[in-house]
């Protein structure tokens, strides 16, 4: 029903910057939130950074001031800039979407595939 593309991961140097982006499409009424998480080996899966419907932002601590998530509702596409990556943003980081099927209130998840980010010298 609906699918979530992410691409723009890679391999950085540390201090370099990367941008991933997330497409959603398919059938759908709305999404609400588009997020972004990220999952190391071993570990739970993390929110690095949310988007509302309604433009209001959310980032984990720990990327706070080098992380952006902007959103085209037009495109159905959230992005994540991330810039002065550091070895510890190495991760699988995944899209999220908060999607109604239909007019009403219910909500679904969905997940993009994940796409590799990898910051070493």
């Amino acid at each position: 029903q609906v699918q979530l593309v992410e691409s723009g991961g890679g391999l950085v140097q540390p201090g370099g910057s990367l941008r991933l982006s997330c497409a959603a499409s398919g059938s759908f009424f709305s999404i609400d939130d588009m997020d972004w998480y990220r999952q190391t080996p071993g570990k739970e899966r993390e929110l690095v950074a949310r988007n509302t419907n309604g433009g209001t932002t959310y980032y984990a601590d720990s990327v706070k001031g080098r992380f952006t998530i902007s959103r085209d509702n037009a495109k159905n596409t959230v992005y994540l800039q991330m810039n002065s990556l550091k070895p510890e943003d190495t991760a699988v980081y995944y899209c999220n979407a908060k999607v109604r099927l239909d007019a009403r209130i219910v909500r679904y998840d969905f997940w993009g595939q994940g796409t590799q980010v990898t910051v070493s010298s």
